[in-house]
């Protein structure tokens, strides 16, 4: 293929063309390099190379035991169906709802990880990337690529991989910050232009009592937010409605591992402008894009956002320097002593560590900083509280009860900071919910003496 012949308008004098010509190859062409036993790390969630990962599927019979290293994908992916095991083996720093059941039934694996140290694993050589699978934008003027969506994940594992095979896409936005790969350092280049995945903020199946429970919840959150704070929180309908009710702060800044479509309003509006921040003030700091083309569009070549790799985003070190950080996390369970299970319902494993823990305690540090977790008071279905004398047997403690500040339900807000275990116990009891809080005493009376 000449220069003439691709799809995407650049500078006819620039140095790199050459280059950039000699490596474009299709997807198929490109993947013959993935040979059996390959680590192979590739740029996750929205920003997952669809175009290489089909063409790396459709090489399955003549591959084994090629190892899948990336946090969560959107989206179907065909290479953790049954019947794919002996080809490829994922092994998941954080488990979407499309791995769950593979990691639970044996056929993909889970490691327990906290994300700012996911890219630590690559920059150190723990683990070894045979092959990058990257997706970015077309060059600019001087050659440089964008990783779009999501920066914090590949970045620094695809600067250590032996071989970076990219898709450019013309629909792959221009993240700004250190967010650039240069076309000398892309050893294939596979040009397919599709729409990228997308993430919607809440799933459309929650019922209104449901999205009545995140609101008061939100409503509790955004009453301990202080203008001029700076803010991370993820994708959901707890942080949607968090957002809701911070139209009346001022001068709110972000430094957050996800950016995602609910911020969009609050930006536009001026009320998030990050001019209070102690750290990279008047810039949005994430490390990626859960969200749909709304924010896509919204950050393309906008100067506002820096992204960053994952392991100085969620460096607690870091997120600490932010004056005011609110951290705002949820669980699945936690029990009367401030332990937080997040990553799994027992022994069956449902996420991951994430970045709590990274931001918790990054927050904990900051000066005026509150680490928050949040979460309905029971399940759905009423038939479990959520507050629990004790974590389910196998449950993993995501969050130690030394970590734990604040804990919201839609009935209140326990401080457990400083507090014995009676205090805790007591505090917890009374943000749970009215069904179970006969028995939730009952256990505290008989282990805790409250």
């Amino acid at each position: 293929m000449t220069i003439e012949e691709t799809n995407i308008a650049r500078p006819v004098n620039a140095a790199w063309i050459k280059k950039y010509t000699s490596k474009l190859v299709s997807a198929d062409d490109a993947l013959r390099v993935l040979k059996s036993g390959d680590n192979v790390v590739i740029q996750p969630g929205c920003a997952a190379p669809m175009e290489l990962i089909r063409a790396m599927v459709n090489r399955k019979d003549d591959l084994l035991d090629v190892n899948i290293y990336h946090i969560l994908i959107v989206g179907d992916l065909p290479y953790s169906q049954p019947g794919m095991e002996k080809h490829f083996r994922h092994k998941a720093f954080f488990i979407g709802g499309n791995m769950r059941k593979a990691v639970n039934e044996g056929r993909a694996e889970f490691i327990p990880i906290f994300l700012s140290e996911v890219t630590m694993l690559f920059k150190r050589e723990v683990l070894k990337a045979d092959v990058a699978l990257i997706h970015v934008s077309p060059p600019d003027d001087h050659g440089f690529c964008s990783y779009g969506i999501d920066v914090g994940n590949i970045k620094t594992p695809a600067e250590k991989a032996n071989l970076v095979i990219a898709q450019v896409n013309k629909e792959m936005p221009r993240g700004l910050g250190n967010s650039f790969i240069h076309v000398n350092k892309i050893d294939y280049i596979v040009e397919h232009n599709e729409g990228l995945l997308e993430l919607p903020q809440v799933d459309p199946s929650t019922s209104q009592e449901q999205l009545k429970i995140y609101d008061k919840i939100g409503q509790y959150v955004a009453g301990m937010i202080e203008n001029g704070a700076t803010l991370q929180m993820g994708i959901g309908a707890i942080p949607d409605s968090v957002l809701k009710y911070l139209r009346n702060h001022k001068d709110l800044g972000i430094h957050t591992e996800m950016f995602s479509d609910g911020m969009i309003d609050l930006v536009e509006e001026g009320i998030i402008n990050g001019e209070k921040k102690s750290l990279h003030p008047g810039k949005l700091i994430a490390g990626f894009v859960l969200g749909t083309k709304k924010s896509y569009d919204f950050l393309d070549n906008n100067p506002i956002f820096e992204f960053h790799p994952q392991e100085y985003v969620n460096n607690p070190f870091i997120i600490s320097q932010n004056d005011k950080m609110v951290a705002i996390n949820s669980a699945i369970e936690v029990d009367l002593t401030g332990q937080v299970c997040s990553d799994s319902i027992g022994t069956k494993f449902y996420s991951g560590i994430g970045g709590q823990v990274d931001f918790i305690r990054g927050a904990a540090h900051s000066e005026g900083g509150k680490p928050i977790i949040a979460l309905p008071a029971a399940t759905k279905d009423l038939k479990f509280s959520r507050i629990v004398p004790m974590l389910k047997p196998g449950a993993g403690v995501v969050t130690s009860r030394g970590d734990v500040h604040y804990v919201v339900t839609e009935y209140g807000v326990a401080y457990l900071f400083g507090k014995t275990i009676q205090e805790r116990a007591r505090a917890l009891i009374n943000i749970s919910h009215p069904k179970f809080r006969d028995e939730l005493t009952e256990f505290a009376q008989n282990n805790y003496f409250i």
